[in-house]
């Protein structure tokens, strides 16, 4: 998602208006606005957007939100996960409140939240049935808002999708990038937007093949009401079969969430998130050790060719892959390469750096576990580094893998498990990860663990530091995965103290 600097300065100028930063200096000479170093700060308020997880009737939804403690945050706070009104219009009836044998919310339609948020430090977990099931809008303030985590797992029994389809629910913006979108046959992909605001939402749609741009008339200044979601299948924007598509999504007025459900008629589904902004140097953690197919799909959106170091950090270090040392990306063009079974059994993740010039790029991996009737794909796009603080909702125990990534410096990092949501106690690791090599970690779990937890990252020293969760599923069925990227969570900001010395105004 493209401006994140932007939304962070934005974030840091409403916290100094609320809490009131601006300082009046004693009486001096030079009536100058002089700043003091920045003071890092909890968010107060932050947004939250899930898309429609499904069209199957198969399919079951759970929902896991999380917020961790943060030093500094408002001791008052709440959380709401509302669905978005548009979906949701003449769908109540006279159904009561449904729970399962856990005590769970089970996809109610009475205008209930699917879930509802709990204190720092605790998830809580909701399910939903079908596929009506509508995309949520998620708003927290105070002691809720910094580093707040929804995850949305959707498992599909079968069918086009069968599998296991995971996101992190995520904050609106103005523009995404998703390589890896496919219109080819076999492949039914949708890109699904949701408006959070109380006014409509226009935006454009392009999606760019091998040979540049699909032409396509509908996907210009497409309208989302407020507090609604919509889904767009790619085939419908242009009638072009192509592989490797990627989709941009501009917004020319207002912010969305939007993300793109892939699903393949022999591979199962997922859901492909935005890819980071584009960027010259790229990282795409935790690739399976077990993948049995990795294709890299690049695109970039400037006016001049990129051509790209192609390295794998392995878990003794950065080794390039015999027969893709390099890649080039023609401008404009989307591109696609098999690397084949890159991870030959151990952990890894892809690290793109330029060869010579700093072209942006962006840029997405799809992953494919299992062989014959037994595959799934999954996505892992280019992402932003932990930074601070990251965190992964939904985990469970015996089925999730935490892959972190140094591709440069040696740095430490600090693991902590939450309690369950139906029981247990907090656990915390700290583990080094050498310069140039990625490792599966073994991450702690809650003692006396009942439901699902928790993971947060935290940088301790050195790095910079990526990572990823990868999530099998309960039945043991080793195609059933998902992979989520674990970027900063952006629960801090950075604000400026300004002094101004008005001694001018008293001569």
């Amino acid at each position: 998602m493209k401006r994140t600097t932007l939304s962070l300065f934005a974030g840091a100028t409403a916290l100094a208006a609320v809490t009131g930063f601006a300082a009046v200096s004693a009486p001096g000479d030079s009536g100058a606005v002089t700043t003091e170093p920045a003071a890092t700060l909890p968010v107060e308020r932050t947004g939250l957007l899930c898309p429609a997880p499904s069209n199957s009737d198969l399919a079951e939804t759970s929902y896991t939100s999380f917020t961790p403690v943060t030093k500094g945050a408002d001791e008052k706070g709440t959380a709401a996960l509302e669905a978005a009104t548009a979906e949701s219009e003449g769908e109540k009836d006279d159904k009561g409140e449904e729970k399962d044998d856990k005590g769970e919310k089970s996809g109610d339609k009475t205008g209930e939240p699917v879930v509802q948020p709990k204190e720092p430090g605790t998830p809580a977990t909701g399910k939903t049935s079908g596929g009506d099931a509508p995309a949520l809008i998620g708003t927290a303030a105070g002691s809720h808002a910094p580093g707040w985590t929804v995850q949305q797992t959707t498992e599909v029994a079968a069918g086009t999708g069968r599998g296991l389809l995971g996101l992190n629910c995520t904050a609106p913006d103005t523009e995404f990038w998703f390589p890896g979108a496919s219109t080819a046959a076999g492949r039914t992909d949708y890109v699904h937007l949701t408006n959070p605001d109380d006014s409509a939402a226009v935006v454009d749609i392009e999606l760019y093949g091998k040979d540049g741009t699909l032409k396509s008339t509908v996907g210009e200044g497409i309208t989302v009401p407020p507090n609604s979601s919509e889904s767009l299948l790619l085939s419908t924007l242009s009638d072009v079969e192509e592989t490797d598509v990627t989709v941009h999504v501009g917004v020319r007025s207002g912010r969305l969430g939007a993300a793109v459900q892939a699903l393949d008629d022999k591979t199962g589904g997922d859901w492909l998130t935005a890819a980071a902004d584009p960027a010259s140097d790229l990282v795409l953690p935790g690739i399976p050790k077990d993948a049995t197919s990795v294709r890299l799909v690049l695109f970039t959106p400037g006016g001049s060719d990129a051509d790209l170091k192609v390295r794998l950090a392995s878990p003794s270090g950065l080794i390039t892959p015999a027969g893709h040392e390099t890649v080039h990306v023609k401008a404009g063009m989307t591109t696609g390469v098999d690397l084949g079974e890159i991870t030959r059994g151990e952990a890894g993740s892809l690290v793109l750096t330029p060869t010579s010039g700093a072209v942006p790029v962006v840029a997405a991996v799809r992953v494919v576990r299992g062989k014959g009737g037994e595959q799934e794909s999954a996505f892992i796009p280019a992402s932003d580094p932990v930074a601070a603080r990251a965190t992964s909702a939904d985990n469970r125990a015996k089925s999730t893998t935490l892959s972190v990534a140094a591709p440069d410096r040696t740095a430490k990092v600090k693991v902590t498990a939450s309690a369950g949501t139906e029981g247990g106690t907090t656990a915390t690791k700290t583990f080094t990860i050498k310069g140039g090599t990625t490792q599966n970690v073994e991450a702690p779990v809650p003692a006396g663990l009942e439901g699902t937890y928790a993971l947060t990252v935290e940088t301790v020293s050195g790095g910079p530091v990526y990572a990823s969760r990868t999530l099998t599923g309960e039945d043991d069925d080793v195609a059933s995965f998902t992979v989520q990227t674990l970027p900063d969570d952006r629960g801090m900001v950075s604000v400026p103290k300004a002094e101004e010395d008005l001694s001018v105004l008293q001569k």
